[in-house]
């Protein structure tokens, strides 16, 4: 398997998105997001998504001309209009209007509307836990898993991140859908045609499925059963009324070129820890924490087996498989041809 420089693919993943009609700034930022999600080995945010992403440009499934903007404020809260484009540069207009407004008023709301697919969202939290920040995020995505109850798919796989931040060491970073698996590594398994362990989809006749094109036309299942698919509705309700985004039914899926504008909401949490118990206090309760969870053997830091695989790459590369890169050197070179 080929393996690229961190440098190199992100160039390439910005070629092919500007080729596709973004904006430079959408392309850049999308283009980072994608690539520190594959060096962090969660191939399901990675490079896998660009050629999808440009297919979604291209067919006006987003908007590559669009400039997020913020719509609406008070004290603390606030809500970006991601005007239909990726989601990159709303989360990045996001993180820093949580971060200014959780300086002066000791915590931040932010939501953001008409929105699309918003990638690995531990890494909105760990930026803004970088900034001495706890954080938490939330996104909704297309009907994916049943309501309580239910057989149809009405909610997404609505993953939640949260990140804080530590005394001399990256930030503890806990980053999961509430699928039983993100529903990434299910369209991963499927461009590869691997085949996914039984429970964590149901086909389109609601029976379990290894087969991951079968779980794509399905339905996913909800981590912890009734309860989980309980705290994917209250991501939903976060995330989407809030906003006034689309809930997951209204959604198309994004495993379709063709289809609407999703219209996804997301919504982050800041929180100034000098606004409570003090800055080095909440630090020194996290340290004791962590030592007390890496006091049992065989315990690590949630992250910390992503924080390890991105330091590797960014000495040594990101593997990509090669059908996966000569496809996107195409996309890349298409854009360049008159």
């Amino acid at each position: 398997m080929p393996l690229i420089p961190l440098a190199e693919a992100e160039a390439l993943a910005r070629a092919v998105l500007a080729a596709a009609g973004a904006n430079p700034r959408m392309a850049a930022l999308t283009a980072a997001a994608l690539v520190a999600a594959e060096a962090a080995g969660q191939g399901g945010h990675g490079l896998s998504r660009v050629g999808q992403y440009a297919a979604f440009l291209r067919n006006g499934r987003a908007d590559g001309a669009a400039e997020p903007a913020l719509v609406a404020e008070r004290g603390g809260a606030a809500l970006v209009d991601a005007r239909h484009g990726l989601a990159y540069p709303a989360l990045a207009l996001a993180v820093e209007e949580a971060a200014s407004r959780a300086a002066a008023h000791g915590v931040a709301f932010l939501g953001i509307a008409n929105s699309h697919h918003a990638g690995a969202m531990g890494l909105p939290v760990e930026a803004l836990a970088r900034r001495g920040l706890v954080a938490l995020a939330f996104t909704n995505s297309p009907a994916a898993m049943p309501v309580p109850g239910g057989r149809r798919p009405l909610m997404g796989t609505n993953p939640v991140a949260a990140a804080f931040p530590r005394r001399d060491a990256p930030p503890l970073v806990i980053d999961m859908a509430l699928s039983e698996v993100a529903r990434g590594r299910i369209m991963k398994a499927a461009q590869e045609a691997s085949p996914i362990p039984e429970g964590w989809a149901l086909d389109a006749e609601g029976n379990p499925t290894t087969d991951p094109r079968a779980a794509l036309s399905g339905a996913m299942l909800a981590m912890g059963g009734a309860k989980g698919a309980l705290l994917a509705m209250v991501v939903e309700l976060l995330c989407c009324a809030l906003t006034g985004s689309a809930f997951g039914h209204e959604a198309d899926s994004f495993f379709e070129e063709d289809g609407n504008r999703p219209r996804l909401g997301q919504a982050i949490l800041a929180i100034d820890p000098a606004a409570l118990a003090g800055r080095e206090a909440v630090l020194a309760r996290i340290e004791d924490f962590c030592a007390a969870m890496l006091a049992e053997p065989g315990v690590r830091l949630p992250g910390s087996r992503r924080g390890a695989l991105a330091a590797r790459a960014a000495a040594e590369g990101v593997e990509v498989p090669a059908a996966l890169l000569a496809r996107l050197r195409e996309l890349a070179g298409a854009g360049a041809r008159p």
